[in-house]
C-alpha cells in the first residue's frame, strides 16, 4: 500500500513539474512587450478586423488573436495602422504578429514567417449595378480600385498593369471612390466586400471569383519560437472548435 501511495505521489509530482515547465516555457516566450502579444493590423477590413462605435476592436482576427494570446498566457495588444505598415511592423519586430486578412505569398515568405492557415479568402469584384463589367475578363481597359499593399493590388497590377489600378489606404476608401465614379470596380476579399455592399445600396458583387487564397499569421523572419507556439495554439483552437465558432459568429453560413 505504501509503495502504491508513493507511486501515485511521484506521478502527481511528475505531472505537476511538466505542467509548470509548460507554463514557464510560454511565460519565457520573448515578445515585443513582456507579458503581451502585440498584433499589428489594419482595422478597416470587416468582418476580420474593425472598430466599434466606442473605438474598441472586434472581428474574426481580433478574437482569434485574443484566443491565441490566452493560450500563450499573454495579454493581447492591438496596434491599428495602414496595411503596409502592419506588415512592416511584424517584419521589423515592432509587433509580434500581423493579422489583417494576410495572404501567404512567395514574396512575403522571403521576409516573414507564416503560421498555418486559419481561414480562406476569395478575391471578388464589386461594381455598380448595371456595370458593363460582368467578369474578370471585362476588367481590361477599366480603372480598378484596390487596397494598397494587398494581394488584390498585386494581382490586378500584374494582370492589367499598374496604370490600370488605383490603390487606396483601405477598402472603405476604395469603395467610396467607386461610388464617386473615380474607379470602375473594386477588387477585394469576399467577406469585407459583402459588408461594403450591404452598406452601399447600388453596388453588387459579381458572381465570379478572381483568386482563392489562404490567410495566415505573419511574424518576423527567423522567429521560430513564436511561430511554433502560435501554430500549437492554432491547432488546439482548431481542434476544439473555437476558430469555427468565431468565424460563424461573423460570417453567416448561408
Amino acid at each position: 500500500m505504501k509503495k502504491k501511495i508513493a507511486f501515485l505521489l511521484t506521478a502527481v509530482m511528475v505531472m505537476g513539474l511538466a505542467a509548470t515547465a509548460g507554463a514557464e516555457e510560454k511565460a519565457d516566450l520573448a515578445t515585443v512587450t513582456p507579458g503581451k502579444l502585440t498584433m499589428s493590423t489594419n482595422a478597416a477590413f470587416p468582418p476580420y478586423e474593425m472598430t466599434t462605435d466606442s473605438g474598441d476592436f472586434e472581428g474574426i482576427d481580433v478574437e482569434i488573436a485574443g484566443a491565441i494570446a490566452e493560450e500563450l498566457g499573454l495579454e493581447l495588444q492591438i496596434d491599428d495602422m495602414d496595411f503596409d505598415a502592419a506588415l512592416l511592423a511584424a517584419q521589423q519586430g515592432k509587433s509580434d504578429i500581423v493579422m489583417a486578412g494576410v495572404t501567404v505569398t512567395d514574396e512575403r515568405k522571403k521576409v516573414m514567417e507564416f503560421s498555418d492557415s486559419y481561414s480562406t479568402g476569395i478575391q471578388v469584384i464589386i461594381v455598380p449595378e448595371g456595370s458593363e463589367i460582368e467578369s474578370v475578363d471585362d476588367l481590361e481597359g477599366h480603372m480598378i480600385g484596390t487596397q494598397r499593399g494587398t494581394t488584390g493590388y498585386i494581382y490586378c497590377s500584374d494582370d492589367f498593369g499598374e496604370n490600370s489600378v488605383t490603390a487606396y489606404d483601405n477598402g472603405l476608401t476604395a469603395v467610396q471612390a467607386l461610388n464617386n465614379g473615380q474607379v470602375d470596380c473594386v477588387v477585394i476579399d469576399s467577406a469585407p466586400a459583402q459588408e461594403f455592399v450591404k452598406a452601399n445600396p447600388g453596388l453588387v458583387i459579381l458572381d465570379t471569383e478572381y483568386v482563392t487564397e489562404d490567410y495566415a499569421i505573419g511574424m518576423g523572419k527567423g522567429n521560430t519560437a513564436l511561430l511554433d507556439a502560435v501554430n500549437e495554439a492554432l491547432a488546439k483552437l482548431q481542434e476544439d472548435g473555437t476558430i469555427q465558432e468565431i468565424v460563424d459568429k461573423y460570417i453567416s453560413a448561408e
